[in-house]
């Protein structure tokens, strides 16, 4: 049997830690996932278990190195963002790598506004709202000033995806899709570290920048191959779309968080824009993404618990629906108004909807879905400014959603809209960005698979 040449991609998310085998084609041919027991920092509070995280690495690849049907010949990670390892000389962690939900000093972010200046300005020119430990920045501006003695023993602040490379390749760098990842560390305007992290003395802390696309000669277990410096997994989902579409369209990443990227935008983001939740990202060759963002597949998961309660339905109640056109276009019609009367908003409303007025279950439903797609739809347009924008691709968890994807399309309309659908776009992309450094064949051209929608109800999607 010959060995078939692949890519090995862990895909560490949150909650789940995946790992992918690709071939050339980029069709797994192996995959595992686990998840692992957190731990606590000192604090108290959960965080990730970085031995079992490492362990987990090391064990899947010394079992895919040894197999005879695999001929590794790169690996790469893809991995959340907001979250940094703190090693010392010898490479070691010397902290927990802390949550990035846990909760920010008050009197450190006064402090730090005091220093310099109200939010408003560094938000602005590091594109990064003010969102606590989220701002992976802060995190380490708070261990300079909470513990300076651990702050002189860092070597590096690793973020999480180039730290899981560090521990194969030896190598630690800091990749511009988390360094771009809502940090307050880059300064978009002049493509560099924001002058605070350099008068803070952070910049030291930090790893050579390098673009995601370059890779490392490893050997391991008698192997020889490549090794990617890691990317931020929702930046990462975005290069299969980079190099399948070359007219500017934006994504609509749909999750727990539905994320609006839009990487052919030239203008700064405004002040008004960064009070409603937009931020910018780095591609993984360094150019800018305007996003924006709704917490709508949290609000989705409360809000179906919410109506199925009410209706004494299952949870899962709505998965079996399939468009009911009828239904759609008088719900549509009787909410109709106009566009630009639409405002932006944290949440769709519709917690604010007494239940008793609607029907049944579906019909409630189908309300719910339309409220958060006029939140979309708001949300959307603010980093939609280029007026070449023709297309918006749709994936994650609301593209296989017959209901929101029509009103989507009906609010969209002069726009073509498309379902897009992969098979775990963060790991395809991490293993597309170092293609050159590992495959012998031309990227695929059927990676993804697009349903279009049209604007209007009745309707039939259209695979392509």
């Amino acid at each position: 049997m010959m060995a078939v040449p692949v890519i090995v991609i862990f895909d560490v998310g949150k909650t789940n830690k995946k790992v992918f085998v690709f071939n050339e084609d980029y069709e797994i041919v192996y995959e595992r996932s686990a998840r692992f027991t957190e731990t606590y920092d000192e604090d108290g509070d959960v965080c990730e278990n970085l031995e079992s995280l490492r362990s987990s690495v090391f064990n899947a690849l010394h079992e895919l190195l040894a197999r005879k049907d695999f001929m590794v010949r790169a690996v790469n990670f893809s991995g959340y963002g907001a979250s940094l390892v703190f090693t010392d000389e010898s490479g070691k962690p010397l902290t927990p790598l802390y949550n990035y939900l846990k909760s920010y000093p008050l009197d450190l972010q006064n402090e730090f506004d005091k220093k310099y200046g109200q939010g408003d300005r560094i938000a602005a020119e590091t594109s990064s709202p003010a969102l606590g430990s989220l701002n992976s920045g802060m995190q380490l501006y708070r261990v300079k000033n909470e513990r300076p003695a651990l702050f002189n023993k860092i070597r590096y602040a690793l973020h999480l995806p180039q730290y899981l490379s560090f521990m194969v390749t030896g190598q630690a760098v800091s990749g511009l899709t988390s360094i771009g990842c809502h940090t307050r560390l880059w300064d978009f305007g002049k493509q560099n570290y924001h002058p605070w992290v350099i008068e803070e003395e952070l910049d030291k802390k930090l790893a050579p920048l390098m673009t995601e696309d370059q890779a490392f000669d490893v050997e391991l277990d008698g192997h020889s191959f490549k090794a990617g410096p890691g990317l931020h997994d929702s930046s990462a989902a975005l290069i299969p779309y980079l190099i399948n579409f070359h007219e500017p369209f934006i994504l609509i990443s749909t999750g727990t968080w539905c994320i609006t990227m839009n990487p052919f935008r030239e203008e700064v983001l405004t002040a008004q824009e960064l009070d409603q939740d937009c931020l910018c990202y780095l591609q993984y060759k360094g150019k800018a993404v305007a996003a924006s963002r709704i917490f709508a597949g949290y609000e989705h998961e409360q809000q179906v618990k919410r109506i199925a309660e009410h209706f004494n339905e299952h949870t899962g109640f709505y998965r079996g629906f399939h468009l009911n056109a009828e239904l759609a276009e008088r719900i549509f019609q009787e909410n109709a108004e106009k566009t630009e009367n639409l405002k932006w908003s944290k949440t769709s409303g519709f917690d604010k909807k007494m239940l008793n007025r609607f029907k049944t279950a579906e019909e409630a439903y189908y309300y719910f879905i339309l409220d958060i797609v006029k939140q979309q739809f708001v949300s959307s347009r603010l980093v939609m400014k280029s007026k070449q924008l023709k297309r918006i691709f749709v994936d994650g968890g609301f593209s296989k959603n017959q209901i929101y994807m029509n009103f989507l399309a009906r609010f969209f309309s002069e726009m073509e809209v498309y379902a897009a659908s992969m098979a775990q776009a963060s790991a395809i992309g991490a293993a597309l960005a170092i293609h050159e450094h590992w495959n012998t064949q031309p990227i695929p051209d059927h990676i993804i698979e697009l349903k279009y929608y049209a604007g209007k109800i009745p309707f039939k999607p259209t695979h392509l």
